[in-house]
């Protein structure tokens, strides 16, 4: 809006040195640019749908008894935040180094955060465009979020995933007692990315689904051995292998009768049976010397 008076006898608006409008001639070709009011009070001009082009100064130019005057305004567009490149999800061995991009636009410029949303909750990561990790943890998978904010309207939320390949790790193989005739069930448990495969062998024979009268099940992290009804023959130490393309590892679970040992190699419990077996033994001697 220009603000002008009965002492004014010509009126112009200019963006920098490009004539928009002189009276109510229109000198631009851009429809966007329309006048709105040339009275004896005000000269005013409307730009439609504003672009971050349109920035600028802005020029009211007017003759007033021979001697021009002029007004200036400068125009600001703010712009809301737009995330306008980011990082593909992502897929990576765990050790490795990892660089995700986020690539926002806005005026004024946004503010642009990454922040690891975790089953811990949400941890701040980064303030910048760029987050960089080296030597990425398992811990360190899931989904991450950049925002861009400049208080102009909503950030702008965009989300990457980063999963993490390791190898197995074994985190419950526990040994199951089960009576002759009943049924019993070896259970081998193993994190890994990828999911594991699992193997299973008695000494050094591979066991197979349906044979002997065992079943193999294997699901997501879990693998289970089923015995449907255990036989003596069936005693003894099995072992549990997990496999992805990172590497294997194993474990050694014992199927045990009513009765038998089965601490699970458990040192301490050895060495108290061991002693509670010697002192015993010491007791005997010395009520027989009495």
């Amino acid at each position: 809006r220009c603000t002008v008076d009965d002492r004014v006898t010509r009126v112009a608006w200019l963006n920098r040195s490009t004539i928009l409008y002189a009276g109510n001639d229109k000198w631009s070709i851009d429809n966007r640019v329309v006048i709105v009011s040339n009275t004896k009070t005000q000269y005013s001009i409307k730009i439609h749908n504003v672009d971050v082009y349109d920035e600028g100064p802005y020029t009211c130019s007017v003759q007033t008894d021979n001697h021009p005057k002029t007004s200036r305004v400068h125009l600001i567009v703010q712009v809301p935040p737009q995330i306008v490149n980011i990082s593909s999800d992502i897929t990576v061995n765990e050790g490795s180094s990892v660089t995700l991009m986020c690539l926002a636009f806005g005026r004024p410029e946004p503010t642009v955060t990454w922040r690891h949303l975790s089953g811990k909750g949400q941890g701040f990561v980064s303030e910048d465009e760029y987050l960089e990790i080296t030597g990425i943890t398992r811990e360190q998978s899931g989904e991450y979020e950049c925002s861009a904010v400049n208080d102009v309207a909503m950030p702008d939320v965009r989300k990457v995933k980063v999963t993490v390949n390791y190898p197995p790790y074994i985190s419950n193989a526990k040994n199951t007692g089960a009576s002759v005739g009943q049924k019993g069930i070896l259970q081998c448990e193993a994190s890994a990315v990828p999911v594991a495969e699992f193997q299973w062998f008695k000494e050094d024979t591979r066991l197979a689904n349906g044979l002997e009268g065992v079943r193999i099940e294997s699901k997501g992290r879990l693998s289970t051995l089923t015995f449907f009804n255990v036989s003596e023959k069936d005693y003894g130490n099995y072992t549990c292998v997990a496999t992805n393309k990172l590497g294997n590892t194993n474990a050694s679970i014992i199927l045990y009768g009513p009765g038998a040992v089965h601490d699970g190699g458990n040192a301490a419990s050895r060495a108290a049976a061991g002693l509670c077996l010697w002192a015993a033994l010491l007791a005997r001697l010395l009520l027989l010397d009495f």
